[in-house]
């Protein structure tokens, strides 16, 4: 600090300190007590404790209020680092220690205080601190740039001062245990622990309260008079408020308030109450939630989402939740969320919708009763290491999503299909065994149809080697790279409409049987570069019911004879296969340039032979004969299965002798790269290309199996492409009855090619943003912008918005003000500002291809291409406002099915929305803007329409 802050030097201390030290034998007036000097920092010795004891315990004459200032009373604290002294004027020492009577200290606690810049002391009872002066009393602790003090009537006065610029700085902060206090000046009496205080800032519950004139009780409440109270964090200005005549608080508690109004944006609205009442809770607790009301066309004036929260303990909840409408519907919802440290975690949602349109009595009415059940838990990996359960359940009736107003603007309105999962898997320790069991709920809104399978069991054993031995001594034998696992399975399906899925019977229509399946495999080595691996794959399934067919001539129909009991249908298939790797390399010519360094060709011939007996054979009893007369009057036998819509199927009839053929392609090339450590990269131009054909020698007819391929382009980074396709070999031909049936004529040998297209499909999804097109930099350049675009900063409003108007520089300078980086821009190499915008495109893309009708002329099936594409995407031009769209396409209509577009502005302490659906039969439209406080979740305003309103929007 400047030296002009020393008020007595060095010497004159000095000299002060012989002028006591001499005239300590001939005291003058004992009336007047001289204080003692406190030293500067080497500075001479101060006078011996003996007289600064004496001084202090001195009373004060004629004062009935004064305090004495006792020597462990004021502790004084100056940072080493400054040159601020305690001074104090000289006085006339006194030899009277007759006179000195102690008196009993009035304050309970040591008063503590320092300052960075000076402290002067006046007397034995006034300080006066500058520059980041603290003050301490027990609980109590004071912060300002200026504070003086007072011991004589324990009174504290604390205010900031103005910089070089004219800026106020240090104000006042004042802190007890009730909380944090920011003002513009205060005053404070210790004794009595009352104080006055002037634009008083605190946090109160979730909001801002601010006070013109305030007066602190000693009981720890405060009395405000033209107070203000806003969850807005912009103290000087916020963007709305709740004006307060007068107010009574209990911090951490409640306010209670006289008349107030709401203000928005320096507008007083006509929002008035005689008085208000804000209550604060840091305590988990149960309370009331207030509904929301509103108007639907159909339903009429409504209330929802009101009813009452159960805080039942620090694990779980429970909130229970109605609607009501004025036309006669109604709903209730349950939700409730749940938690155990390094156990689980889940929430549950069940809902309950009555849905009633039109009068009663009217061709229009109707009422309809729909709910919802949504469950979602997880197990904590810490939790058991041997068990887990997880269950990802969304069930709803077919007619909820078109009936819940909070559905219209999902994504996953348009879903077609829902499903639901519980799985428990239990690991048996130090052991190969595991055990699952699973419940599976599949939907399909459109028709109602329903497909329930439970329980679902599942226990199977992984890879064995069971002829190795423990202690292997020299070479691996042949018997030692046989490996077998093991798979058991037991299913109870059903499926059904949803409105008759209670009334089938558990025996005639429920789906149910066993499987256990064991593969046993081994892999040799032949002439070092061939790999054989014969295996063998047996399978055992295991039902409950059996059905006999024959023919009854009288009513010239099929008679069915079904009978229950236990039966076995097992089959086995062996195989025989070899396989190796070619490898080829090829390096372009010169003149074609450097860049290409290699191209590598990986080829995976693969020859297999399979084989098993005919399983439709009489000997296994899986398939029955019957004879019958058909239209022409011909005796006809037909073969069917006992086992008519197993769940695990049975075995195919017919003798297997196949060979198959099967050539597996991979094509890379290598090429120069600066970006890499080694200078080269490896970039794939055909991950996989694979195909494949068999031939069947066991059997009578069609011998050639269909060809089949398989193709993957790695296109970009994490993008493939997955196209699979099957050609069909043979001919086709009209039966007698004029249908289609496919003949033992292969297509080479009528000039049609080795094979035609028959079935082929591929999906994708890609996403598409701002960093897509980017090298690598500028990727993580746009990253970090991204972030610190999408980090939560709440001190700005708006990037150009303004209370007084279009001030761009003023928001600039708010910011500064308080300590904002927001000004902060990004400069390009050019000089300009950087500016990008995040944003994002999501396409999911599936194209099928396969055999439509028959085309006599051609004696040829006509291709039939489906296709499904839906997008949607997300824009932020600036860090409040978001766009976002997602959309499905109709390739029969040639238009769009379903189109629901989003709108969000972040307005700082408010948020806002807009969604619309504008295409489609669910045209309508919602407009929410609220308060983002949960404790004043109900200051909003929504305005929505109903699809049934059929609004046209182009």
């Amino acid at each position: 600090m400047a030296r002009s802050h020393i008020y007595i030097g060095l010497s004159v201390i000095a000299c002060a300190l012989s002028a006591v030290a001499a005239s300590r034998p001939q005291r003058a007036d004992a009336s007047l007590p001289v204080p003692p000097t406190v030293a500067m920092p080497g500075s001479p010795t101060i006078p011996d404790s003996d007289a600064i004891a004496d001084i202090l315990n001195t009373p004060v004459p004629d004062s009935t209020l004064a305090v004495p200032l006792l020597q462990r009373t004021l502790i004084s604290d100056v940072d080493s680092d400054s040159l601020a002294a305690a001074v104090m004027p000289a006085g006339i020492d006194t030899p009277a220690r007759s006179l000195i009577r102690r008196e009993k200290v009035d304050l309970d606690n040591v008063v503590k205080f320092s300052a960075k810049d000076s402290m002067i002391m006046e007397g034995r009872n006034s300080a006066y601190m500058y520059g980041d002066a603290k003050l301490d009393y027990g609980d109590m602790k004071l912060e300002a740039e200026k504070v003086s003090m007072n011991m004589a009537n324990s009174n504290v006065y604390a205010v900031g001062l103005p910089d070089s610029t004219g800026e106020l700085i240090g104000t006042p902060v004042f802190t007890d245990k009730s909380g944090e206090y920011e003002s513009e000046t205060m005053s404070y009496n210790f004794k009595s622990q009352r104080g006055f205080i002037t634009n008083v800032v605190t946090e109160q519950g979730e909001g801002y309260l601010t006070g013109g004139r305030t007066k602190k009780m000693e009981n720890g409440e405060y009395f405000l008079q033209n107070g203000r109270y806003s969850t807005c964090n912009d103290h000087d200005h916020p963007h709305f408020y709740f004006q307060l005549t007068k107010a009574k608080v209990k911090p951490k508690s409640n306010i209670v308030t006289g008349p107030a109004y709401m203000v928005l944006a320096g507008l007083p609205l006509p929002l008035a109450v005689p008085f208000g009442y804000f209550p604060f809770s840091e305590k988990y607790s149960s309370g009331i939630i207030f509904p929301t009301f509103g108007d639907d066309y159909n339903r009429g004036f409504y209330l929802s989402n009101g009813g009452y929260y159960f805080a039942i303990n620090d694990n779980i909840d429970l909130a229970l939740t109605g609607e009501i409408y004025t036309k006669g519907s109604w709903g209730l919802t349950a939700q409730s969320s749940y938690v155990k440290r390094y156990k689980y975690n889940g929430s549950f949602n069940i809902s309950y919708l009555t849905t009633i349109y039109g009068e009663k009595g009217n061709p229009d009415y109707s009422k309809q009763t729909n709910f919802q059940v949504l469950w979602n838990h997880s197990q904590d990996s810490k939790a058991n290491p041997n068990m887990s359960l997880s269950a990802s359940v969304n069930f709803t009736s077919s007619g909820y999503s078109r009936n819940d107003l909070n559905s219209y603007y999902s994504p996953s309105f348009t879903e077609n299909t829902k499903s639901s999962t519980v799985n428990m898997t239990y690991r048996f320790p130090n052991s190969k065994w595991s055990l699952s069991t699973t419940a599976n709920i599949a939907q399909r809104t459109s028709d109602s149809t329903l497909t329930v399978s439970f329980p679902n069991l599942t226990a199977s054993m992984s890879q064995i080697y069971p002829f190795k031995r423990k202690r292997a001594v020299g070479k691996e034998r042949w018997y030692e790279k046989i490996k077998l696992s093991y798979s058991g399975q037991f299913q109870n399906s059903l499926t059904a409409k949803q409105d008759v899925f209670f009334q089938k019977s558990l025996v005639k229509d429920w789906r149910n049987g066993a499987r256990h399946s064991v593969p046993i495999s081994a892999t040799f080595s032949v002439f070092k570069y061939l790999n054989l691996t014969p295996s063998l794959q047996i399978n055992d399934r295991m039902y409950t019911n059996k059905v006999r067919r024959q023919w009854d001539p009288n009513a010239s129909a099929e008679v069915c004879d079904t009978t229950y009991g236990f039966y076995n249908v097992w089959d086995f298939q062996g195989s025989l296969s070899l396989d190796t790797k070619i490898y080829g390399f090829f390096q372009p010519m010169k003149f074609l340039g450097d860049k290409v360094k290699m191209i590598r060709h990986v080829l995976t011939p693969t020859i297999s032979f399979s084989g098993n007996p005919d399983f439709g054979s009489p000997f296994f009893g899986y398939y029955g004969k019957y004879h019958y007369m058909n239209s022409q009057g011909e005796m006809v036998e037909r073969q069917y299965s006992m086992f008519p819509n197993a769940v695990f199927g049975v075995p195919g009839t017919g003798r297997s002798g196949s060979v198959s053929l099967s050539l597996a392609n991979n094509l890379e090339m290598k090429v120069k790269s600066d970006a890499d450590s080694t200078g080269e990269k490896k970039i794939s131009l055909i991950e996989n290309f694979t195909v494949s054909q068999s031939y069947n020698f066991a059997a009578d007819s069609m011998n050639w199996s269909n060809i089949n391929t398989s193709l993957m382009l790695r296109l970009v980074k994490n993008f493939n492409l997955n196209l699979n396709a099957t050609w069909d070999v043979y001919t086709y031909q009209l039966s007698p009855t004029g249908t289609p049936v496919r003949v033992n004529v292969p297509r080479w040998k009528v000039g049609k090619g080795l094979g035609r297209l028959s079935s082929t499909g591929t999906s994708f999804s890609y996403t598409f943003n701002n960093n897509t097109f980017k090298r690598g930099k500028d990727k993580d350049k746009n990253k970090d912008k991204n972030r610190r675009r999408s980090g939560s900063d709440d001190d700005d409003f708006d990037d150009d918005y303004d209370e007084e108007g279009d001030n761009f520089a003023g928001n600039n300078d708010r910011r500064r003000r308080r300590g904002s980086d927001d000004d902060s821009v990004d400069m390009g190499a050019d000089g300009y500002m950087d500016w990008s915008v995040p944003w994002n495109l999501t396409f999911n893309y599936s194209v099928n291809y396969g055999y439509g009708t028959f085309n006599k002329k051609k004696m040829e099936y006509d291709g039939r291409i489906t296709q499904n594409l839906s997008f949607s995407g997300n824009i932020q031009p600036t860090k409040n406002w978001n766009f976002g769209f997602s959309a499905s396409y109709n390739f029969d209509t040639h238009k769009l099915a379903y189109m629901n577009c989003n709108i969000s502005r972040d307005l700082h302490c408010f948020t806002m929305t807009a969604s619309f659906v504008p295409v489609g039969p669910y045209k309508s439209y919602n407009f929410h803007i609220s308060v983002k406080s949960s404790m004043l979740s109900d200051l909003k305003y929504d305005k929505r329409s109903s699809y049934s309103n059929g609004i046209t929007w182009y």
